[in-house]
Formats: structure tokens, C-alpha cells, sequence
């Protein structure tokens, strides 16, 4: 399988943008442990199908492209988030985790008809938490009721809930993010409006969310995705995305203990450019701007949450 391979029989969506062949290795050096927290296998479409109700169709990328990657940057472990090109159907996502040889944890998605035998199967594999989506251009939005279903199954686990959604939903779901009673971790900072002030109310109205909901964790993730001005991660760019640093410095300085960082590879549905994976590490100082931050957001955070006591 060639990169920007679509497999299967499947068409990529029309203007896809291909994961970045061959990035650079990083100036930074990852602490010893390092876990890349938010990342995704997209098929290969031949063996692992797309899901009917998708909203995109990816190149695939596949389990060992993925290991390929961890290892030239330097992580230690995956954390893989299922794609919602893939709905519900959670076989590439598990078929990694075994692949791993227990240097993966997983994020599934399900559906509130699934067993505690399906479930059973997914812990097993290495899942340890469950993504519900609510960006409305990438999927349907799922009642609340049957998101409070599923809670109620994965709680006995220690699972926890990944939620994605964007600045602006968040004054209608704060109330039902805040009900969820086991740990809760939030996408890429709830996706905020970097063109405003991180001092400004919508980003405020996050803060106290993390605040009051001393469960709540967040990914300070996907610099590329919530940039405007840039620069961007490419061209041996050392400082990118510095308009979305003082919102990711902010999350990490109030709250150490609950942040994460991923690459987000493959980068589903970016629209503009595809980053260079290995300058995208090397955005990390610029956020954790110490040793003591660094690593607690690549190595202890991670290591609480997903492998705990070493598991």
C-alpha cells in the first residue's frame, strides 16, 4: 500500500489532503515515555471498510504507517482515537491496539445497543475510553439520553469520555459535559476561536468549565487545525501556529495534571495545508515551556490515565 492509497474500492474525498510523506525528525527531544495521545488508523479501506454513513472518505493509513511514525519521532506509546469514517465499527482501531504489543491505548466509539461482552472484548484489546462527537458537520447528532446509556455501561470499566465539540456549542452542552461522571477529556480545547482573545469571555467560559469540573482533562492538540495566521509547520518552521499559543500555554499553566498532546495523524478534513509531523513535536516547548510541563503532559498525564500503575 502506497501513501494516498484509497483501498477497497473506496474514493477519496474530492480535494483530500494526504498525510505528509516523510517528515522531518525533531529538534525537540521527548522525554523518555513520551505518549502521542490523540491519533487515528483510517483502514486500509481493503481489509477494514468505511463506514456507509461517513461524512469523508481518507487515504488510508494504516497501523504500521502509524508505528513507522511513533517511532521516527521518538514516542514511546499511541493512544488511538477511533475516526468517525469509521462509525461504530471499532475493527481497525482494535486490530492496531493488538498490533501494538501493548504500546497502544484506545478511544472507541459505540453505540447504546453494545453488550458488556462487546465491551469486554474492547477492554481487553486496550480500550479505555469512548468518543462521542458533536461537531455537526462530521456526524449526527446523538441524543444525550443515549450517550447517558452508554456512560452508565463503561463507568464499571474506569473508562473514561472524549468529547469533541466546538467553542460555540459549548453554552448548550455545559450543563450536560458537567453531568458526565467519570473523567472527561476534551478534544483539542473545545476548538477555540483563536482570532479572539484567549482573555475573552468564550475561551473564559472553557477555563470554568475545567475549573468546576475538576474530572475534566483536555488535549492541547491540533495546533494546524485551530491556526489562522500560522506560521505553518512546514519548511523547518520552529515556531508555528503562534496564534494558538497563548491559548494552549494558558491550559497547560492552570492545569498541569490534566493536559494531553497528540499529532492528530493522519489530520482528517484538513482543508489548507498538511503538516510536517516532526515540526509539529517541535511546537511543543513553545506550550510547555519547561521540563517539569513537558513532562507531565507527555509522559505522566498520559501514563495516569491509560496505563495506570503500569497496566
Amino acid at each position: 500500500m502506497a501513501h494516498g492509497d484509497t483501498t477497497g474500492g473506496f474514493e477519496k474525498t474530492p480535494g483530500w489532503l494526504d498525510w505528509y510523506d516523510g517528515p522531518t525528525k525533531p529538534t525537540f527531544q521527548l522525554p523518555p515515555g513520551a505518549v502521542d495521545a490523540h491519533c487515528h488508523v483510517f483502514g486500509p479501506g481493503a481489509e477494514f471498510p468505511y463506514a456507509p454513513e461517513r461524512k469523508y472518505t481518507p487515504c488510508d493509513a494504516s497501523a504500521e504507517q502509524l508505528f513507522a511514525l511513533r517511532d521516527h519521532l521518538g514516542f514511546e506509546r499511541n493512544v488511538i482515537v477511533q475516526a468517525t469514517c469509521h462509525g461504530a465499527d471499532n475493527r481497525a482501531l482494535v486490530d492496531a491496539l493488538r498490533r501494538s504489543q501493548g504500546r497502544a491505548r484506545g478511544v472507541a466509539t459505540v453505540r447504546r445497543d453494545v453488550t458488556d461482552e462487546q465491551l469486554a472484548e474492547l477492554h481487553e484489546a486496550g480500550v479505555r475510553g469512548v468518543r462521542f462527537n458533536f461537531v455537526k458537520r462530521l456526524v449526527d447528532r446523538v441524543p444525550t439520553d443515549s450517550l447517558e446509556e452508554i456512560v452508565a455501561k463503561i463507568a464499571p470499566l474506569g473508562w473514561h469520555v472524549v468529547i469533541y465539540f466546538e467553542a460555540a456549542d459549548l453554552p448548550d452542552l455545559y450543563d450536560f459535559f458537567s453531568s458526565i461522571p467519570t473523567d472527561v477529556v476534551v478534544d483539542h480545547m473545545g476548538r477555540p476561536d483563536v482570532t479572539k482573545d484567549p482573555d475573552g469571555p468564550e475561551f473564559e467560559l472553557f477555563l470554568r468549565f475545567m475549573r468546576e469540573n475538576p474530572n475534566v482533562w483536555t488535549k492541547v492538540s491540533c495546533p494546524e487545525r485551530l491556526s489562522v495566521t500560522g506560521p505553518r509547520a512546514l519548511d523547518g518552521e520552529q515556531h508555528a501556529y503562534t496564534d494558538v499559543v497563548p491559548f494552549a500555554r494558558r491550559v497547560v499553566e492552570e492545569f498541569p495534571d490534566r493536559v494531553l498532546w497528540g499529532t492528530d495523524w493522519p489530520h482528517p478534513n484538513l482543508k489548507d495545508h498538511m503538516p510536517d509531523d516532526g515540526l509539529l513535536v517541535d511546537y511543543i516547548p513553545q506550550i510547555a515551556t519547561t521540563e517539569d510541563l513537558q513532562q507531565r503532559l507527555l509522559v505522566d498525564n498520559p501514563q495516569r490515565l491509560y496505563w495506570p500503575e503500569g497496566a
